[in-house]
């Protein structure tokens, strides 16, 4: 892409994620992740009303008024955006392509975190690590993250999501929350995980873990028009199929509400919030939806 586009492209999306940022969703994601405790600030005198148990008797015996205790959050968290860049990202017959998507998320979560003064990395992965953007705060690096999201080139097509849960344990040592985001298309990681595999169960102890699912319409159903070649993005392979067979359209519906079924029972178990957006909707929604239901939980 040349620089003037790309420049062009990142400011469209600087407006108008930044704007949704600060008018939407920056009360609600402060609220849906907490910081790590509160921390004492000051001491005021004490108000009909405030908690007794927060006088503080030094003070209050010093003065001989009664003085509390005044704690705030210790608000800064890391915030890690994990980045599937597969192939099938650039699919899309709806509105927009999955890839187009996902980077209006990333840039929308982003700017939610620092102006929430959080700091922010990113993990780029395929079927193997693509680009790691340790965790900063400002601006200039919100804007890198987008500028990577929008030309950025993977060097395989694939996607192992285990691979990239490990990578994530081993490469942020401090709890962070982590989006994971993808369409969830890797059947190894679908199968390993019914089995129980533990590259999940151990990034969910060390971390945060909430996941995004980009999908698309036709990745559940297929229309009625007659005879079609496809092709699988990560693999290259070339299919036809015969769509005028209702068989055949009902087989791939039914397979894709099996692939749905296990996805939902492997963040289940695994404790994780999640929430599926299409490329035929708005993203505001469902994230303004998972942050509420984050924060009734707490």
């Amino acid at each position: 892409m040349e620089t003037n586009e790309l420049l062009k492209k990142v400011r469209k999306i600087e407006i108008k994620t930044r704007g949704l940022s600060s008018h939407i969703f920056s009360g609600e994601y402060h609220s849906a992740f907490k910081g790590r405790g509160m921390a004492f600030s000051e001491v005021r005198e004490y108000q009909p009303g405030d908690d007794i148990r927060a006088i503080d008797w030094n003070v209050t015996a010093r003065f001989n008024h009664p003085y509390i205790k005044v704690f705030e959050e210790e608000r800064e968290l890391t915030v890690m955006l994990v980045v599937d860049v597969s192939a099938s990202e650039n699919f899309g017959t709806q509105k927009q392509l999955k890839k187009d998507l996902l980077t209006e998320i990333c840039a929308v979560l982003a700017f939610s975190a620092i102006q929430n003064n959080d700091k922010t990395g990113v993990i780029f992965f395929s079927d193997k690590i693509e680009k790691f953007i340790p965790p900063k705060k400002g601006k200039s690096h919100i804007l890198r993250i987008i500028r990577e999201l929008l030309n950025f080139t993977p060097e395989s097509s694939g996607t192992n999501i285990d691979q990239a849960l490990r990578y994530l344990t081993n490469a942020i040592k401090k709890r962070a929350i982590v989006f994971l985001i993808s369409d969830f298309i890797d059947e190894k990681f679908l199968q390993e995980h019914k089995r129980g595999g533990d590259s999940l169960r151990i990034a969910t102890k060390k971390h945060d873990i909430v996941a995004l699912r980009i999908s698309d319409k036709r990745e559940a159903e297929i229309p009625d028009v007659g005879l079609i070649r496809i092709k699988d993005a990560e693999t290259g392979k070339l299919k036809w199929i015969d769509t005028s067979n209702l068989k055949i359209r009902q087989q791939y519906s039914k397979t894709s509400a099996k692939r749905d079924a296990r996805l939902k029972e492997i963040f289940n178990q695994s404790g994780i919030d999640s929430t599926t957006i299409g490329t035929s909707e708005s993203y505001i929604k469902p994230l303004m939806n998972l942050f509420k239901k984050r924060e009734s939980k707490r």
